[in-house]
């Protein structure tokens, strides 16, 4: 057997297996983005760009990026910079350290929905949260219920289900940083603070850039978490891209509306981590420079 032939047998597999579930998918989706279809129907309507039209009109599309956008900016920069700087703290070695590292990634293995369910009970009106300020005669809270509360709490649960495979991978890259590059910045005199800009910093910048793409990805795709936590509610205040494409477009049989909206989502994503790898590979080049 040829190096060639083996090869191709070796990632035959691998490239069926995107054919069938990513490129052929895709391929419908966009197709049905052009057609007025519910579902059942034999023979989809053509109906051309109106999906795309409509999309860029609907008033519950724009409040849906808005949430979305809110909870994925906030949501990369806090888990970074949650995940950095707890992994500054738990690097290296000891008993207490190690156990926090395992309590911190928990909620990471813990499914969205599970999370959700939990915290749902934790905040909620009737929640452990209300139940104890109650008993100790002070105002209820409601977290989940008022709007302009609804949002910062599912922001937080995102936050608090997400950083802890950012602190994982921090350090795991604070590992590769050369002792003898920070040996070297202590005898020339610098303070912890210029070791970590000018030393720590910059050999992390790759693993930085894995965390932002791997975060704002899946910010940007949430779903199962704001289902379990408060259904989109309420009146919509929580109600995210991904929720609006499938608990909304998809439930009400606008197949062709929601494979639109959800090619316009795939584009965005796409879109944004090639512009976040672009960015790094010209900030290495400049620092080559």
């Amino acid at each position: 057997m040829t190096a060639g032939l083996t090869d191709l047998v070796m990632v035959g597999p691998a490239l069926l297996a995107v054919v069938a579930f990513v490129l052929i998918p895709i391929g419908v989706s966009a197709r049905l983005s052009f057609t007025d279809w519910d579902g059942f129907s034999a023979h989809p309507s053509f109906v051309g760009l109106a999906n795309y039209r409509q999309l860029f009109d609907d008033p519950d599309v724009a409040r849906a990026v808005y949430v979305t956008l809110v909870i994925a900016v906030v949501g990369t920069v806090a888990c970074n910079v949650l995940g950095l700087g707890l992994a500054l703290i738990l690097n290296g070695g000891g008993r207490l350290k190690a156990m926090m590292r395992g309590l911190f990634f928990y909620p990471h293995v813990l499914g969205a929905v599970i999370i959700g369910f939990l915290w749902s009970a934790v905040l909620s009106t009737d929640g452990a949260i209300n139940a104890i300020l109650s008993a100790s005669k002070h105002h209820t809270v409601p977290f989940l219920a008022n709007p302009h509360w609804a949002l910062g709490a599912v922001v937080f649960v995102v936050i608090w289900s997400s950083f802890g495979v950012n602190v994982v991978l921090y350090l795991a890259g604070l590992q590769t940083v050369p002792e003898a590059l920070l040996e070297a910045a202590r005898i020339d005199g610098a303070s912890r603070w210029q070791t970590f800009r000018s030393v720590v910093l910059p050999m992390l910048a790759p693993t930085v850039t894995v965390n932002v793409l791997l975060v704002l990805v899946q910010l940007l795709r949430v779903y199962d978490l704001v289902l379990a936590l408060t259904d989109g509610g309420p009146a919509g205040r929580t109600q995210t891209y991904a929720y609006l494409v499938l608990a909304s477009s998809f439930k009400s049989g606008k197949i062709g509306y929601a494979s639109a909206q959800s090619l316009v989502l795939m584009l965005v994503t796409t879109t944004l981590a090639i512009a976040v790898v672009a960015l790094r590979r010209r900030s290495e080049k400049a620092v080559e420079a």
